[in-house]
């Protein structure tokens, strides 16, 4: 089966097979957040990106080869509402930016900031931080060994422009952080995965740039 990454509530999950790495996603609850449980194939190491919704469903998508790792993107409600769940039935560790910690239903195990790294068995994710949708939202980068760059973006990049800001200057910090940290650090292959909604690549994104910055939002 190819991927897609067109899921929705309800439905069944798409996975995706990189050399060494599974990406499983999942789309749960009435905000139709997309889940993220990436596998390592070594050890069987799993890390889930943000538990959204529907722990009962998240529970058995992650089955009998467990969980190490749950990462939230940012601290908005909807991206954790089965995280208290998941890490009780788990004993995962909790990952997430300190500036959105404190949003959090449970205690922040790891505390992680700009290119700090998290592991998933043998597989290493850069932390990319994205100043803007909230103030600690931080995004996921994996290289795998064909040199792509697959990015776990949370609420800060979706196809069609970055994610909601409150503020001219909330906005403008986002759309800097985007240009240095993503755009002008990724090449055009990387595959990004939202927060909710379908995937894109980098390049399918880049020409509408300066159109992003006009409209402001």
């Amino acid at each position: 089966m190819t991927y897609t990454g067109a899921v929705e509530v309800g439905g069944p999950a798409d996975v995706r097979e990189l050399d060494g790495l599974t990406i499983t996603k999942l789309a749960v609850g009435p905000m139709q957040n997309n889940a993220y449980l990436l596998r390592d194939a070594a050890t069987g190491e799993g890390l889930l990106v943000d538990a959204a919704n529907e722990a009962d469903r998240l529970l058995a998508l992650i089955g009998g080869d467990g969980l190490a790792t749950v990462v939230t993107t940012h601290q908005h409600a909807d991206h954790w509402q089965a995280l208290a769940d998941v890490v009780s039935a788990t004993g995962a560790r909790t990952v997430a930016h300190p500036l959105d910690g404190g949003g959090l239903p449970v205690g922040v195990d790891v505390e992680v900031g700009h290119e700090d790294t998290v592991t998933v068995g043998a597989r290493t994710l850069s932390v990319v931080h994205l100043r803007g949708h909230t103030p600690g939202s931080i995004a996921l980068a994996y290289e795998d060994s064909t040199g792509v760059t697959h990015l776990f973006t949370g609420d800060s990049l979706f196809p069609g422009g970055p994610g909601r800001t409150t503020s001219p200057e909330d906005f403008g910090s986002l759309m800097d952080d985007l240009e240095e940290r993503v755009f002008g650090r990724f090449g055009d292959s990387t595959w990004f995965y939202p927060g909710h909604g379908n995937d894109s690549t980098l390049g399918a994104e880049r020409p509408a740039i300066p159109e992003w910055r006009a409209r402001g939002w």
